[in-house]
């Protein structure tokens, strides 16, 4: 077979294009420091890159659930507590007031007091996370009192504000305001109670007060009129409502607990999915660099040698 120049030019080319070409393909990786940028480099290894990264999309999404579900509990908490602090102090004043060893003048400052704890009740009973309302269920634009303390919404319901985090995994955040503050008995049977304290009436209750702040009510008319039987009756009461928040707030914390371990989890698992994601995307940066340098010099020599090789012509033979 005759070889010509053109034969020669034309394969020196395709070479010295092949040789270009691996050094390309390792110069990118060193640029991007990712052991394939397009899906022909590895279909395998991208394939696989884009499930683990759908997965750390989620875990992230699971993630931001947990974070507002724990921060909504935690406003939750912080606002029963201070109903816990109020019903405390008001308990004090029922236990010091009611022993009939005050003046009238002692009562009046008490029944003032009582009122602006009910005042304090009712903005509590109204607190909002993120403009939401968080004692009203799934009805989070309006206030769960009005200025009266009476039910502006209809607390016949159970609704469950429910928080995906994780898959087939949720938590239910809300806690309803009537098994906070109670209902009183102003409504159809069936009624079940604690020594007054509304537990669950299945009848809508809109404009009924709550149970909490009519004893509230009740302790600053006894207050006003020296009625110590009817303080201490108040303050029994109060013992009631304590313990029903001791119960929620328990119940509260148990669920912050919960979240706090699935975020935990939830991190732990992102850092393992994004270490699987960098062990199949990112290159080995000393190995790709030791392959660049092995395609640069070949393609130096490749340059070198076609050279010499094309160089001779039938010209310089004649010469």
């Amino acid at each position: 077979m005759r070889i010509t120049n053109s034969m020669m030019n034309s394969k020196m080319l395709q070479n010295l294009n092949n040789n270009l070409r691996r050094l390309d393909k390792h110069q990118m990786k060193l640029a991007t420091g990712k052991n394939f940028n397009v899906p022909s480099d590895n279909p395998v290894g991208v394939s696989k890159s884009l499930g683990l990264n759908t997965a750390i999309s989620e875990l992230q999404q699971y993630k931001r659930n947990s974070e507002d579900a724990i921060s909504w509990l935690e406003i939750t908490e912080s606002a029963i507590e201070d109903v816990q602090e109020i019903i405390h102090r008001a308990k004090e004043l029922s236990v010091q007031l009611g022993s009939g060893t005050y003046s009238d003048a002692d009562r009046v400052s008490g029944k003032q007091e009582i009122d602006q704890l009910k005042e304090q009740l009712i903005k509590i009973a109204n607190t909002t996370f993120a403009g939401k309302h968080i004692f009203t269920g799934f009805k989070t634009n309006q206030s769960l009192l009005d200025v009266n303390g009476l039910y502006t919404i209809d607390t016949s319901n159970n609704e469950k504000m429910m928080f995906e985090v994780g898959i087939g995994d949720t938590i239910d955040i809300n806690i309803l305001g009537h098994k906070l503050f109670g209902r009183t008995a102003e409504v159809a049977p069936p009624y079940t109670s604690l020594d007054g304290v509304s537990v669950d009436t299945g009848e809508a209750v809109i404009g009924n007060q709550a149970e909490l702040l009519s004893v509230f009510e009740d302790l600053s008319n006894a207050l006003g009129v020296n009625d110590p039987a009817r303080i201490q009756t108040s303050g029994k009461r109060l013992d009631k409502h304590l313990e029903n928040i001791l119960s929620i707030r328990g119940e509260v914390g148990s669920k912050v607990n919960r979240a706090e371990l699935t975020l935990n989890r939830i991190q732990k698992d992102i850092v393992n999915v994004t270490g699987l994601l960098s062990k199949n995307e990112d290159a080995d940066m000393a190995e790709v660099i030791m392959q660049f340098k092995n395609d640069e010099n070949i393609y130096r020599a490749s340059l070198s040698t076609g050279a010499k090789a094309i160089q001779p012509t039938l010209i310089d033979f004649i010469k």
